[in-house]
């Protein structure tokens, strides 16, 4: 039983420290009916951690009491009360803090408050209103657990300090532990009021930048339905105390929790079955802290001085009446199972320092014992004090406020593991101390942690599997970010990580392997091969030459059918300069060399044609045109028409040559190596002046082709001369068509043709009659004089 207008525990002193703690955690409620006084009000369920608070805080001011340096001859009380976890056993508690238990209505107020610092309440709801409550009158409020983010806000809380870490570090904290595991698809479980909804704002925003997607923030049955394994809940003690319960009778399990503060050392979720859904727990706890002389203080001397009416001497019937509220606080007498255990009620003791630290500062006390205890000291000044504070208390800590009002974050990363014995045990496996660099605040020994369900694997918590290189991630129409496709990169791009958002193009020269995990060189293509079929032309030049003194090699001057052979085999050797890597001279000597030869070549077939007319105009009487157009002039004239093409040449590569070049717009995946043309002109020139050749000789061989000889070369000139022209006109549009090193195998095609057609036409008709009918190899027979056949 309890009366929130009477403190639970109270000294006198020189100066005052108010206290709220929900001692108890339950809260009846008298009757309003209005038909009585209303009744006390009725509280239970000892909170076994605010207990401890209390008990702390007791021990911190006696200790500094005792102290000769610490506000030396100056007396510290205090007025504990007992909230009952009630907002409105809080809020009288507050105003009989503020104003005085017997203050009534019609006093007047004096403007000063009887106490210089409240330390409370333990829970973040609970200290919004107690500090907003406080703050117009600025009375300095510290609370030693009350860790929402929201408290940090100084225009709303100027008084309000804490001597624990905002949980915007636990909260971002949580985001890089779940970061550090790869889990990028977990659920979120959090408070519905001040503590959870900012703490799991902050964990969702910076999850978010980190690129974790959260499945879920609430209830049980989606837990069950959910993909994710990694839970982060953001819950109080009693809540995480519901959550298992649901979780147990749901049999869900295999879950890896991630847990806050203010419940992953809590000794209350430790039941026989606790460990089948929480074992493997991890998560951020307050830092343990060493307080000497506390365990036999609170074995010994702290019931004594509390409740004497537990004490059995004297008249214990006057003290069992007024001990008959405490009877379940008297219960704990002997109860020390969590005394070594010391997070939330060091903050209590670091609290209570920095009060008294503050106070010795502005009560300008000295050395030597002297304190001016006539000084009126004003809430304000406490909390000016308060910023001010940078002390080292006994156990060696260091106590100051940042400029939110709240300590450094140091959190310990403890791992709920199973001894041989059964019991379950917070081991330490980490720490989070924001203190240091940042590259060294975080520091984790994942050898040493135990996953859910005792497994020593880590668990896998993704929505989509881990994209491998040479794909990029495309998002899933509708769903999270962390929720994605595998699709492979485009030809020429590449990804060279796991998890790639984009494709990167390969720079002009390079293209992707056959992975799209790397950049490669494209491969240079060039026509190569090394044969060249120009035997069967030396052939024939030997076989003319053995034959030279024989009528048919005579006919048509030997000279020309010499220098023709000798031109057709420069022909075919200049398809040599096609083939291999272009360079500036092989580009600039295979198209001069191409038409120079060419032109060379139809010169002495428009020799020869012109001979055939001559020699069958020279026949007919009176006429002797043929003197006109004897071996030297026809040599003279070949010489002449070839001289025009060398002229057409040498303009063309001074004025623009042709160049070797990379064509990389045909195949994306390949360079082709090719010889650009330079000036379309020069080209268009040298090929023009070849048809005009050709054309010519065609005409002149057509009109010769009905001279009376048995053997009339005309008709066979005129053979050659039509597979000729039909070979280039037709490589026109194919030259025009065809892409990379096939327009260089077209060029190198019609050249072989054309050649070839010359060879065969002019020159294989000869060959047979030289070879298998000798006796035709006559002046008579090709003459058309052959005596008559006898029959």
């Amino acid at each position: 039983m309890g009366d929130s207008k009477y403190p639970l525990l109270s000294k006198d002193g020189d100066v005052t420290i108010g206290t709220l703690f929900a001692i108890h955690s339950k809260e009846t409620l008298p009757s309003f009916d209005f038909t009585q006084k209303p009744q006390r009000l009725l509280c239970s369920s000892v909170n076994l951690i605010d207990f401890r608070m209390a008990q702390t805080m007791i021990f911190a001011i006696e200790e500094i009491n005792t102290s000769e340096n610490l506000l030396p001859n100056v007396s510290i009380g205090y007025r504990i009360y007992d909230t009952c976890g009630s907002r409105l056993s809080s809020m009288s508690a507050t105003m009989a803090l503020m104003n005085g238990p017997e203050f009534a209505v019609g006093d007047i107020c004096n403007g000063q408050s009887p106490i210089h610092a409240i330390i409370g309440e333990t829970e973040s709801s609970a200290t919004v209103i107690l500090s907003r409550t406080t703050g117009p009158f600025k009375i300095p409020v510290i609370s030693p657990s009350a860790t929402c983010e929201c408290l940090s806000d100084r225009n709303n809380y100027p008084s309000f300090f804490r001597t624990i870490a905002s949980d915007y570090h636990q909260s971002t904290a949580l985001a890089y532990i779940v970061k550090h595991f790869g889990w990028s698809w977990v659920g979120a479980v959090n408070s519905d009021n001040d503590y959870g909804n900012n703490g799991i704002a902050i964990f969702l925003k910076t999850a978010q930048e980190e690129g974790i997607c959260v499945e879920y923030s609430k209830v049980v049955q989606i837990i069950k339905k959910g993909t994710a394994k990694v839970i982060v809940a953001f819950l109080s003690q009693v809540e995480m105390g519901n959550l298992f319960d649901q979780l147990s009778i749901e049999n869900i399990t295999d879950f890896q929790l991630i847990g806050v503060e203010a419940w992953i050392t809590a000794k209350s979720l430790m039941t026989p079955n606790s460990f089948q859904v929480l074992g493997g727990s991890l998560g951020f706890a307050v830092r343990k802290m060493y307080i000497e002389g506390f365990a036999d203080y609170v074995l010994k001397k702290f019931w004594n001085t509390a409740f004497p009416c537990s004490q059995t001497e004297g008249n214990s019937s006057q003290y069992v009446l007024n001990c008959s509220g405490y009877q379940d606080l008297i219960a704990l007498k002997n109860y020390n199972e969590d005394v070594t255990e010391q997070r939330y009620s060091s903050n209590v003791y670091k609290a209570v320092y920095a009060v008294a630290y503050s106070l010795h500062s502005l009560l300008q006390c000295t050395k030597q014992g002297d304190c001016e205890k006539g000084l009126t000291i004003q809430p304000q000044q406490v909390v000016e004090a308060l910023k001010k504070i940078n002390s080292t208390i006994k156990t060696g800590d260091s106590v100051w406020f940042d400029r939110t009002g709240a300590v450094v974050a140091q959190y310990e990363v403890v791992n709920w593991q199973q001894d041989s014995d059964g019991s379950v045990q917070f081991k330490p496996v980490g720490y989070y101390d924001a203190s240091l660099p940042p590259d060294q605040r975080f520091v984790l020994n994942t050898e040493n942690i135990i996953w859910a369900g005792g497994k020593l694997k880590k668990p896998r918590s993704v929505c989509s599997v881990s994209c491998r290189p040479g794909t990029r991630k495309a998002a899933q129409k509708g769903r999270p970010v962390c929720c994605y496709d595998c699709i492979p990169c485009a030809e020429g791009e590449i990804s060279n990580e796991t998890d790639s958002n984009n494709c990167k193009q390969c720079p002009g020269e390079y293209w992707s392997n056959a992975e799209k995990d790397k950049c490669v060189l494209k491969a240079i293509e060039f026509l190569s091969f090394t044969e060249v079929m120009v035997g069967l032309t030396v052939l024939v030049a030997i076989l003319f030459y053995s034959k030279k003194d024989t009528p048919i090699v005579k006919a048509n001057n030997s000279e020309l059918s010499f220098l023709l052979l000798f031109s057709l085999t420069l022909c075919f050797l200049c398809s040599l300069t096609f083939i291999g890597r272009p360079t500036e001279w092989s580009c600039m000597l295979r198209h001069t060399a191409f038409g120079i030869t060419f032109v060379l070549c139809i010169s002495c077939v428009l020799g020869k044609t012109i001979v055939v007319l001559m020699a069958f105009k020279a026949t007919l009487p009176g006429r002797n045109i043929i003197k006109w157009f004897g071996p030297a002039q026809q040599q003279l004239s070949v010489l002449a028409f070839t001289l025009i093409q060398v002229i057409i040449c040498v303009l063309w590569i001074t004025i623009s040559p042709p160049v070797s070049y990379k064509n990389m717009k045909y195949y994306h995946e390949k360079i082709i190596l090719e010889c650009s043309l330079g000036s379309t002109i020069g080209f268009s020139a040298v090929l023009c002046y070849i048809g005009l050749l050709a054309v010519l000789c065609f005409l002149l061989a057509f009109l010769a082709r009905t001279l009376p000889d048995n053997f009339n070369e005309a008709k066979f000139i005129t053979f050659s001369m039509l597979i000729f022209c039909a070979v280039w006109i037709t490589f026109i549009p194919a030259y025009v068509s065809s892409p990379g090193k096939f327009t260089v195998a077209v060029e190198i095609f019609a050249i072989l043709a054309s050649s070839f057609g010359l060879l065969f036409c002019i020159f294989g008709p000869k060959c047979y009659i030289i070879l298998f009918k000798p006796e035709q190899n006559t002046k008579q027979h090709l003459m058309g004089k052959n005596p008559p056949k006898s029959f």
